[in-house]
């Protein structure tokens, strides 16, 4: 399918490896000219070859720490105007939240709520003018479904969540649109260091809480990072724009609710 976004410009957020991967992967393959970014500039120069080398795409590294206003201007140097934002960011690590202290619930809220709204400020008024606009939020399953030690994860993500609902209505009718995407058991070294904290704390081996925990998927297995990135593009397609305001699962049935 023509997703009917070739040319188009966009930002995807600390997308060196994971689900940012997968996504900038699919939008090159869409014909999107792409800034991807990480703090790990060996990984994030040799991810922008892997991508252009197979897509043809032109893809700009930008090696920046997006928690702090310089990574982000240093983003948004690269692509002032862009057509499809991606947001994504690392998360607190698994903790008991009665060892988060002050500090550490404030970097929480900036990595998974403050960053995200910092980049759609900055460029959905651009986007409305010209009457296109793609913004997708990567956030998480625990908004639906919380987990016991990313309290301050789920607690900031679902506060973005609640932050674009209202934007998203805003902006509609310019042909902008928001949308959240929610992974499950996706695998990435984020889901890897859950399989670690699992077992250390049960005293388990990493690899009997990687079973249980994909025996606890309806679909019996991790999804990809490739799959997830497919969907992200269709979300940012021209095909796409009276879908807004919407939390999409992607979690192999994981979530057992309705809504």
């Amino acid at each position: 399918m023509d997703l009917g976004i070739r040319g188009k410009k966009a930002i995807v957020c600390a997308s060196s490896q994971g689900l940012g991967k997968g996504c900038a992967l699919a939008l090159a393959q869409a014909g999107v000219s792409l800034v991807v970014n990480g703090r790990n500039r060996p990984v994030l120069e040799q991810t922008a070859a892997e991508i252009s080398q197979a897509t043809g795409a032109e893809v700009t590294p930008v090696v920046a720490d997006i928690n702090t206003p310089d990574g982000q201007a240093a983003v948004l140097a690269a692509c002032p105007t862009p057509d499809i934002l991606i947001t994504n960011n690392g998360g607190p690590p698994y903790r008991d939240f009665r060892d988060l202290d002050r500090a550490a619930m404030f970097a929480g809220l900036a990595m998974n709520m403050l960053t995200p709204i910092a980049f759609i400020q900055k460029v959905i008024d651009s986007m409305a003018a010209r009457n296109f606009g793609r913004i997708v939020n990567i956030t998480s399953i625990t908004v639906k479904m919380p987990i016991h030690g990313l309290d301050l994860s789920s607690g900031a993500r679902a506060g973005l969540t609640a932050f674009v609902a209202g934007v998203a209505r805003s902006v509609a009718h310019r042909n902008v649109t928001i949308n959240n995407l929610l992974p499950g058991y996706v695998y990435t070294e984020r889901l890897r260091e859950g399989f670690i904290a699992s077992a250390e704390a049960t005293g388990d081996s990493e690899t009997t809480v990687a079973e249980q925990w994909k025996s606890s998927v309806p679909a019996k297995r991790f999804g990809t990072a490739a799959e997830f990135g497919q969907i992200c593009a269709f979300l940012c397609s021209g095909h796409a724009g009276y879908v807004t305001g919407q939390n999409i699962l992607v979690d192999g049935g994981l979530y057992p609710g309705v809504h």
